[in-house]
C-alpha cells in the first residue's frame, strides 16, 4: 500500500513525536507531511529525523515561525485543507491536538485515500483543558482568544468528520472523541520502552524522586518542587520547560532539587531506574508515556488520580494515586509510599502490556480491516 503520515508540526520531541516515529519505523517509506519543521530545536532527537522524507508546508518559509507556532494555528486550517493526499491507498494522521491536520482531502477524481486519525487528544485549549499558557489571566487576550476559539471549534468538529477511522492513544481520549465529535474510537496505547531495553539497576541505590518530561503548567511540576523542597527529599527533574514555566520552578526549588535539563534517552532511563519512585502531577492527561518508562526500569509512580494514567498505573501495585492538586495531597502520597515496600518485578511486568510490538500489531490490523 501507498502511504502518507501527516503530523501537526515538529519541533519539540515528547510523546506524540514518539509515536510518529513508531508509525514511521512501521511504515519507513512514507513520507511525512506537516506545517513547520525545525530540527534545530529537537534536541539530542534531532538525528532521528534526518534520513526522513519529511514535506513542510509553505509556512517553512516564515521567519521567525519558532516563535509563533501558536498563532500559526489561525492559518493551520487554510494549510492542511490545500493539502491534497488523495493519491495514496492510506493517510495516518498524528493529531497532537494543535492544528487542524485533519482537513486534509483524501478524496479525488480517481482514488480516495483511507483517512485514519491516531488522536492524541482533541484541541486542549479548545474544550476546557489546562495548556501550556496562562492565557485567559489577561481579559484582552481572553476576549479575543474565546471569540477565536468558537470559530475553531466549529473548524476542529468539521475536521473531524473528515475521518474514516479514529484511533484513540487511551481510554480517557477515546471518550473525548466520543463527547466532542461524535465519533467512535479504538484504543490503540502508545508503544513504550520495555523491558527488553532495561538499564543494570543492581547497583542503584533508588535514594532520590524524579520528575520530568515536557515542563508545561498543566503538568504541575511546580508540586513535586514544593512537596520535596519541603520535605528536603532529592528530587531530579529533566526536561525542558515552556511558556517561561522554567524560572517559576527554579524560584521555588530548594538545595534539594536539581535541574538537569534535556536528557537523551539513555540518560533519562538510567535516572529511572535510579529513582525510589516517578512523581507525575499532571492534570487530565492525555495517556502519559513517561509513567510507564519508568514503570519499565522497576520504578513505581505517584500520580494525580486524572487522566490517561488511570489506565497504566495499578494503584497500590505499580504506585498510588493522590486526588486532589495540592501539595498537601501530594505529600501524603509521598509518606503512604515511604511506609510500603515496592515490587520491581511488578513495575516491569505492567509496562509489558505497552509494547512496540503489541502497537505495530494493532496498527497493521486497523490499516489492514477492509472498508
Amino acid at each position: 500500500m501507498k502511504i502518507a503520515l501527516v503530523h501537526d508540526y515538529i519541533k519539540e520531541y515528547g510523546g506524540a513525536e514518539r509515536v510518529l516515529e513508531a508509525f514511521h519505523g512501521l511504515f519507513p517509506e512514507a513520507p511525512v507531511y506537516t506545517s513547520v519543521y525545525l530540527p534545530q530545536y529537537l534536541g539530542p532527537h534531532r538525528e532521528r529525523f534526518q534520513a526522513w522524507d519529511i514535506r513542510p508546508s509553505w509556512l517553512q518559509y516564515i521567519p521567525g515561525k519558532a516563535k509563533l507556532i501558536s498563532p500559526l494555528r489561525l492559518l493551520a486550517p487554510l494549510v492542511f485543507s490545500r493539502l491534497d493526499l488523495s493519491e495514496y491507498d492510506v493517510v495516518i494522521v498524528s493529531a497532537t491536538g494543535a492544528y487542524e491536520p485533519n482537513l486534509i482531502k483524501t478524496k479525488g477524481k480517481n482514488q480516495r485515500a483511507l483517512h485514519l486519525c491516531y488522536c492524541h487528544t482533541p484541541p486542549r485549549f479548545l474544550y476546557g483543558y489546562k495548556t501550556a499558557r496562562e492565557w485567559k489571566n489577561n481579559i484582552v487576550l481572553r476576549l479575543l482568544g474565546e471569540s477565536m476559539n468558537h470559530v475553531l471549534r466549529l473548524v476542529d468538529y468539521r475536521s473531524s468528520q473528515h475521518v474514516d477511522r479514529f484511533i484513540a492513544n487511551s481510554e480517557e481520549v477515546r471518550r473525548r472523541i466520543k463527547k466532542f465529535y461524535r465519533k467512535d474510537a479504538v484504543v490503540i496505547y502508545p508503544p513504550v520502552i520495555t523491558v527488553n531495553q532495561l538499564t543494570d539497576t543492581k547497583n542503584k541505590q533508588r535514594d532520590y524522586y524524579l520528575t520530568g518530561g515536557r515542563l508545561a503548567r498543566a503538568k504541575h511540576t511546580e508540586l513535586a518542587i514544593e512537596v520535596c523542597t519541603r520535605l528536603k527529599l532529592p528530587l531530579k527533574v529533566f526536561g525542558i520547560a515552556f511558556a517561561g514555566y522554567g524560572e517559576d520552578l527554579k524560584r521555588l526549588a530548594g538545595p534539594t532539587v536539581e535541574f538537569l535539563g534535556e536528557v537523551a534517552d539513555a540518560e533519562k532511563l538510567s535516572l529511572m531506574a535510579g529513582a525510589k519512585a516517578f512523581l507525575f502531577t499532571s492534570e487530565d492527561e492525555d495517556f502519559g508515556i513517561v509513567p510507564v518508562e519508568a514503570m519499565s526500569q522497576g520504578t513505581p509512580v505517584i500520580a494525580h488520580r486524572s487522566g490517561g494514567v488511570r489506565e497504566t498505573v495499578i494503584d497500590g501495585t505499580t504506585g498510588l494515586f493522590f486526588d486532589d492538586l495540592t501539595t498537601e495531597s501530594l505529600m501524603e502520597a509521598i509518606k503512604r509510599f515511604e511506609k510500603k515496600k515496592w515490587s520491581s518485578g511488578a513495575c516491569r511486568k505492567q509496562a509489558e502490556k505497552f509494547s512496540m510490538a503489541r502497537f505495530r500489531a494493532s496498527v497493521r490490523q486497523v490499516v489492514e480491516k477492509p472498508r
